[in-house]
């Protein structure tokens, strides 16, 4: 079994293997891009965006399980990869990635982290979020995933940036990356406008 812990979403964070029912981590000597690309693929998370050691993501527990990993890029799992025998590393060598299919958000441009236009950070890329299904139940979620309360006013932007992300929630869910979402299909975003939000909380 394999897995991300610590991040913001099951796409990024601290690479954890199980092995014998006991999970570890991974040391980050060696560890690239192509490591971190069989990472992403195995567990559906498209391809690596960033590449991250120095336990980036937290300290792991328990054993070093792999150290000079040596993927080519195409293996189907982690441990068809070459690895070191032995290793010489501490939890502070703790290797990480964030994957393409990681999701997370920001609102850029108001008086704090709590208000502005909405954007999403996707497949290596901000994007912002078009207006056309953004109702009540989107800016709830997005204002509580966020830590900044409920919303109070949805505001109206012009898209500037490469990407359009559109989200259609059907229920109050912890994140949007959980509600129905397509990215750069112009059909669904056709004459939107970008979508920003004031929540009723303060961000930093």
């Amino acid at each position: 079994a394999l897995r991300l812990a610590g991040g913001r979403s099951r796409c990024e964070g601290r690479v954890e293997l199980e092995e014998q029912g006991i999970w570890g981590t991974v040391c980050d000597d060696g560890w690239d891009t192509p490591d971190a690309d069989v990472v992403c693929r195995q567990l559906q998370c498209g391809h690596a965006v960033s590449v991250h050691g120095n336990s980036a993501f937290g300290r792991g527990h328990g054993p070093i399980l792999r150290d000079e990993l040596g993927c080519d890029g195409h293996e189907r799992h982690l441990w068809e990869c070459p690895a070191a025998p032995e290793h010489d590393c501490s939890h502070k060598e703790d290797a990480g990635v964030v994957c393409s299919e990681h999701q997370e958000w920001r609102l850029s441009g108001g008086r704090d982290g709590c208000a502005g236009r909405v954007e999403v950070f996707f497949r290596g890329t901000w994007s912002t979020v078009c207006d056309n299904s953004w109702y009540d139940l989107e800016s709830a979620v997005l204002c509580r995933s966020l830590g900044c309360g409920e919303p109070l006013r949805q505001l109206s932007f012009g898209h500037t940036l490469p990407g359009k992300m559109l989200y259609e929630c059907g229920s109050l869910q912890p994140s949007l990356a959980l509600c129905h979402w397509t990215f750069n299909k112009s059909a669904p975003c056709y004459q939107s406008r970008a979508v920003g939000m004031i929540c009723n909380g303060t961000g930093s």
